[in-house]
């Protein structure tokens, strides 16, 4: 399914600016649905160190370069795609989606502007549809909800369909305590299965798994999501992970956590080079998406963010987001004196005061949801 011309030209004038879709995607959604996406865990201290820690970087611009031309396009898997972004692996995008297609309307979006999806095993419809409505790049992420057979018969279920690439998350052994779900008694559909002897599967997982996966799929390229410390990262590469992801589930899982970009330079230097480095957790604008660049990430997940605009107007929303994106990032990177995010480095980034209270969306001054401001 291709996205209609019109709607696509129709989002160019509806949108001129991230926040936009923000408030668009508060008045579609239902209140269980909103507070499930913007909410974290207990206090949501680790969701609000995310934006803290973003917000605690600031940027040093070099002048006088020719900057004419700007390439803001990436490699990924010796592939290219526009963005060095990804759309993160998201649970229930099918109560999110415009049309109540969810993780399919997603890959859409994302293959018609050019960048990879990772589908979350619990997004509907399943990993057969949506690599049938997903030409371009795509990963598939497993929550662990059986034995040795059940991980296998997953990755070869991914293999067969196209999937570029495998993904465990390992964060979630325990499921938190998202209160904003718990005072609201909203019990997530997609979850259904994810309990008793099926949540005890992800909280057996450990580096074992990896290791025999990796013995019996040499060729596999593995990632471990949910990386939040240089040991685990050095661990990781010792069992021939291709990618370590930086994420702590957007403040999802443990409260009182460390925000991703404060752990990135950590795991940057412990892989040190044996493995790609990726990152989530909090990230809103294109300048949030060079600075993780600067420290050493090759991709940026995106989670709450491309959510809003997929429950704003479906994929040609999505599409739409990740141009406003793309103007971002091509504006910063020129404004720091670099023409490719190759240029990037640590350099271009110092410690500075935030000047935002950190909240989910601190990143849109200028959004307006209510009285409060949010």
């Amino acid at each position: 399914m291709t996205i209609e011309p019109e709607a696509l030209a129709e989002t160019q004038t509806k949108y001129l600016a991230l926040h936009e879709f923000v408030k668009a995607a508060k008045n579609r959604l239902d209140a269980n649905m909103w507070d499930y996406l913007v909410g974290a865990t207990e206090t949501e201290t680790t969701m609000r160190r995310n934006r803290m820690g973003i917000d605690a970087l600031a940027l040093r611009p070099r002048v006088l370069r020719d900057v004419s031309t700007i390439d803001s396009t990436a490699s990924l898997f010796g592939r290219k795609i526009r963005l060095p972004v990804m759309l993160a692996p998201v649970g229930g995008l099918e109560f999110m989606a415009v049309g109540a297609n969810g993780a399919v309307t997603a890959g859409e979006g994302a293959s018609a502007f050019g960048v990879p999806i990772m589908l979350s095993s619990v997004s509907k419809p399943g990993l057969e549809q949506v690599a049938a409505a997903t030409p371009g790049m795509k990963i598939y992420q497993l929550y662990v909800r059986g034995d040795a057979g059940f991980i296998e018969d997953s990755i070869q279920r991914a293999k067969g369909n196209g999937y570029d690439a495998f993904c465990l998350t390992v964060d979630t052994a325990i499921y938190s305590r998202r209160e904003r779900d718990i005072v609201r008694r909203f019990a997530k559909p997609w979850r259904a299965s994810a309990t008793g002897e099926a949540q005890m599967r992800q909280a057996m997982l450990n580096w074992d798994d990896v290791k025999r996966i990796k013995d019996q799929h040499p060729d596999l390229k593995l990632i471990l999501k949910g990386i939040a410390t240089g040991e685990d990262a050095q661990i990781a590469v010792q069992h021939g992970v291709e990618v370590v992801y930086v994420s702590n589930h957007g403040g999802r899982q443990l409260d009182a956590g460390r925000g991703s970009i404060e752990v990135l330079p950590e795991v940057v230097q412990a892989v040190g080079g044996r493995a790609k480095v990726w990152v989530d957790g909090g990230f809103s604008r294109g300048t949030d998406v060079v600075k993780a660049l600067c420290l050493g990430a090759e991709l940026v997940g995106l989670g709450r963010l491309y959510c809003y605009a997929l429950a704003a107007d479906g994929a040609a929303g999505v599409v739409r987001m990740l141009e406003i994106l793309e103007n971002e990032m091509r504006s910063a990177l020129g404004l720091l004196g670099v023409t490719a995010i190759d240029q990037l480095g640590p350099g271009f980034v110092h410690a500075a005061m935030p000047t935002n209270v950190p909240h989910v969306h601190s990143a849109f001054p200028l959004l307006r949801l209510d009285d409060s401001g949010y």
